[in-house]
């Protein structure tokens, strides 16, 4: 069995930072893409950052500039490191990742997600 467990989430001020961090566990053979996506109350879930193996990342149009994800493969790790936080960055934030098993299946997974909350 492989699991995502996300941890970092929190209260901050405007202008403060947070650094996400999602770990994944269990009989994994390798990792492709890792990502963040985030969700706010009355909105779809939608794409922050994600990142390569190889260590090409994407970003939202919204976060470019602030937020920078990052990833250590020898972990099963990625991070995401937010400064500058807006009250729109407020949502739950949800790690992601395709997982290839040691039995080699594929798998979609996603975390349990953490909450961010920036407000004075």
């Amino acid at each position: 069995q492989v699991q995502l467990v996300e941890s970092g989430g929190g209260l901050v001020q405007p202008g403060g930072s947070l650094r996400l961090s999602c770990a994944a566990s269990g009989s994994i053979f390798s990792i492709n893409v890792m990502g963040w996506y985030r969700q706010a109350p009355g909105k779809q879930r939608e794409l922050v950052a994600t990142i390569t193996r190889g260590g090409s990342t994407n970003y939202a149009d919204s976060v470019k500039g602030r937020f920078t994800i990052s990833r250590d493969n020898a972990k099963n790790t990625v991070y995401l490191q937010m400064n500058s936080l807006k009250p729109e960055d407020t949502a739950v934030y949800y790690c992601n990742a395709e997982v290839v098993t040691t039995l080699l299946r594929s798998y979609d997974l996603w975390g349990q997600g953490t909450q961010v909350t920036v407000s004075s």
